[in-house]
Formats: C-alpha cells, sequence, structure tokens
C-alpha cells in the first residue's frame, strides 16, 4: 500500500474513504429511482382516480395522468443523478446546451405533444366517438401525451400520432345525435314506382327507430340504361345508424323482392344496389 501511495501520491484511507462514499451514493440513488417510480406510478393511478371520480373527460384523464407521471418521472431521474455528486447547475448547463438539439430531433415529438393539447382544448372528438382521420377509423380509447388511439371494428389498436390529427381533417360520426341514413336500390324501368313507393314509406313508418322528423325522403336518384335508382334517406339517432341501416337494406329488398320487382345489374353510369 505504502508502495502505491508513494506512486500514485494517494493515501489508502482516502481510497476507501471516497469508495465508501460513492457505493452509498450509488446505492442511494438507486433507493431514489425505485421508490420514486414507484411513487409516481401509486400518483398518477390516484390522479386517475380522482379525475374520474369528478367526471372528468376520459381524454383530460388519459392526457393528465400520462403528462404528470412523465414529469415526476423526470424528477426523479434529476434527484438520483444529483445524489452521486454531480452538480445540477452543470446538469442543466449542459441540459440547456443538448436542449436545442434534442428539440430540433425530436421537433415532431414536441409537435405531438402540442396536437394532443389542441385536441383537449378545442375538442374535435372525445373518448368513445367514431371518427375518421388519417385514412383510419375506429373508436377513439385514449388521447394519450403524444398519441391517440384508436379500436377499429374488427378491435385492432391503432396509433396516431396526435400532431397530424390534430392537423388534418376528421370525421366525427358520433359528434351529432342524429344521423341520416342512405340507401339505393336499383329498379327495372318496367317496374312500378308509385307501388315501390308505398312498399318502402310502410316499412319507414313501422321502424320506431326511425325518425318522424327530419322526415324521410323517397325519390329517383338516376335512369340510365333500362335501371331506375331509388334513393331512401331516413333519421335515426346517431347510436342507431349501423342497425338502422342494415336493417333497412335487408327489409326493403326482401318485401321489394317478394312484390316481383326485379333488381338489374348497373352500369358503370348507376350506382351499385344497396350502397351504404
Amino acid at each position: 500500500m505504502e508502495t502505491l501511495e508513494k506512486l500514485f501520491g494517494i493515501k489508502y484511507t482516502d481510497v476507501n474513504q471516497f469508495l465508501v462514499k460513492m457505493g452509498t451514493n450509488l446505492i442511494i440513488c438507486i433507493l431514489i429511482l425505485v421508490v420514486g417510480f414507484w411513487l409516481a406510478k401509486i400518483l398518477s393511478k390516484t390522479l386517475r382516480k380522482i379525475l374520474r371520480k369528478s367526471n372528468t373527460d376520459e381524454g383530460l384523464v388519459t392526457f393528465a395522468t400520462s403528462f404528470v407521471s412523465m414529469v415526476l418521472k423526470i424528477l426523479v431521474v434529476v434527484t438520483a443523478i444529483t445524489q452521486i455528486g454531480v452538480e445540477m447547475t452543470s446538469f442543466v448547463a449542459i441540459l440547456g446546451a443538448a436542449g436545442l438539439a434534442i428539440g430540433m430531433a425530436f421537433s415532431g415529438t414536441l409537435s405531438n405533444f402540442a396536437g394532443g393539447v389542441m385536441i383537449l382544448v378545442l375538442k374535435p372528438f372525445k373518448v368513445g366517438d367514431t371518427i375518421l382521420t388519417q385514412g383510419e377509423k375506429g373508436v377513439v380509447k385514449e388521447i394519450q401525451i403524444f398519441n391517440t388511439y384508436l379500436y377499429t371494428s374488427d378491435n385492432k389498436v391503432i396509433i396516431l400520432p396526435n400532431g397530424p390529427v390534430a392537423n388534418g381533417n376528421i370525421t366525427n360520426f358520433t359528434k351529432a345525435d342524429k344521423r341520416r341514413v342512405d340507401t339505393y336500390f336499383n329498379l327495372s324501368v318496367e317496374d312500378d314506382i308509385t307501388k315501390a313507393r308505398e312498399i318502402i314509406e310502410t316499412i319507414i313508418q313501422s321502424d320506431q327507430r326511425i325518425l318522424k322528423e327530419p322526415n324521410y325522403f323517397i325519390g329517383i336518384e338516376s335512369s340510365s340504361n333500362g335501371v331506375v335508382q331509388l334513393v331512401v334517406r331516413a333519421w335515426a339517432m346517431t347510436d342507431e345508424h349501423s342497425d338502422v341501416l342494415y336493417s333497412l337494406n335487408e327489409t326493403i329488398f326482401r318485401k321489394l323482392k317478394e312484390s316481383g320487382f326485379h333488381f338489374p345489374v348497373a352500369t358503370p353510369a348507376v350506382a351499385p344496389i344497396a350502397k351504404v
């Protein structure tokens, strides 16, 4: 030991004390990370429960809890780094110098964060709405800090970045309380259109799900090459739209067929039968 002390000019006791101090600080640092991350998780869950009990919008709940969780974890990491002897002034200076480069590298991520804030403030949709955006259609399940989660009708999970969603076109199928049901049928020019109208009117009037106001409409959409396209438009509550559409298609088709009506093949100039 004396040889090492002469060679490096460092006392063994000093080295021993340094290692003990660093080991202690490292253990404390690990404990801070473990306990801190655990507390961050608990606090996030508690916040989620409080917000849900206060009937806060579900989109704001998921956004706020994920944001708080991220901030708490950053604070835990900073505290842990301080414990092992890194001066925070130096750390902040390094962080500031790297901030510009990181900001440029993650400009898309920052844009997604801003997009998430815009979605929550402007509310073009909320959790539970069915939307079409970025070419994807589904039910909104979560609005997180950077992404929006959609579930499709066949239970696929689509993760969309908030930036493009907030700045792009959004079709919200469930925001309004009523939706129009449109369906089309191709009949022959030889068929009795008046009789077809009467059959369809009877079907509509007997369906309690179809609203009285706005009133339904039955008319000829087009006529070409011996084919008459009949359009039927009725209104239903949004949550019953799909059921009414498919039921109306099936019932009208069956009743018209039973009454002897023909369904000629549509030409390119005429839309397909029973267009959804």
